[in-house]
């Protein structure tokens, strides 16, 4: 599903990928943990490409991401990196909603937009997604009377909206108050149980345990260690120990 062979990547002079190699199959989630700054946010951006990697090579269904070719660098089309970045849907910390449109506008606007799908069935998606993350009672409720919780399941739904066959979740729990997590949390458990493939950034690790089907650690850019859950509570890496017993 999501092959990423030995891709780096820069912000001027400092490396924030280096040589990262990791394959997702159809149906896993995959669990990226680390320290601030290891790279992990980049990777998911890179893997969307809203950042270029300069690099390596990221493939989605055999397909590569962003270029056309490995030798020249030379980028895609416009319509099929947008066609691929619609693929692999991205879920951000910050909600990212339109202030002015109501919970079930949010949600079905880019299959309508983006993909040119009629309103009437982009909507009927979009309450039937609404739905799924909870959100029955509020779909016509504007973001400003949503609590956090409820705007980032909003934002969950608008990325399934795009019917993705990737989910990408960046820190999706950071921002929101304690009481809220497992509500979001949730969501993203039933999603696992049906199969959805998905990349994960979390420092939610007693979650990460239970859903993960492989757990990435990552430190200055690199993939120190990578294994099953066990590997939160049975680290093989002393970097991974001493990251884990803070």
């Amino acid at each position: 599903m999501v092959q990423i062979d030995r891709v780096s990547k820069h912000f001027a002079d400092h490396q924030v990928l280096d040589q990262v190699t990791l394959n997702v199959d159809k149906g896993q989630v995959c669990i990226i943990i680390g320290p601030s700054g290891s790279g992990k946010s980049t990777l998911l951006r890179c893997i969307n490409f809203l950042e270029p990697y300069e690099a390596g090579s990221i493939e989605l269904d055999g397909e590569m991401v962003g270029y056309r070719n490995l030798d020249d660098r030379r980028l895609r089309p416009r319509k099929i990196i947008a066609r691929m970045r619609a693929q692999t849907s991205m879920v951000f910390q910050q909600f990212n909603l339109f202030s002015h449109m109501t919970a079930v506008d949010n949600v079905a606007v880019a299959p309508e937009k983006v993909k040119g799908e009629p309103r009437r069935e982009a909507r009927a998606r979009a309450q039937g997604l609404l739905e799924k993350v909870g959100l029955a009672d509020r779909m016509h409720d504007y973001p400003g009377f949503l609590s956090g919780g409820e705007q980032q399941r909003v934002a969950i739904a608008r990325a399934l909206a795009m019917q993705p066959k990737v989910l990408l979740l960046d820190e999706i729990t950071s921002a929101l108050d304690p009481e809220r997590v497992a509500e979001v949390l949730e969501v993203i458990r039933t999603l696992a149980g049906e199969g959805m493939t998905m990349l994960v950034v979390t420092h939610e690790m007693t979650f990460a345990r239970e859903v993960a089907s492989q757990v990435v650690f990552m430190d200055g850019g690199r993939v120190v260690e990578q294994g099953g859950a066990h590997i939160i509570g049975q680290p093989q890496t002393e970097r991974l120990a001493t990251f884990m017993a803070r």
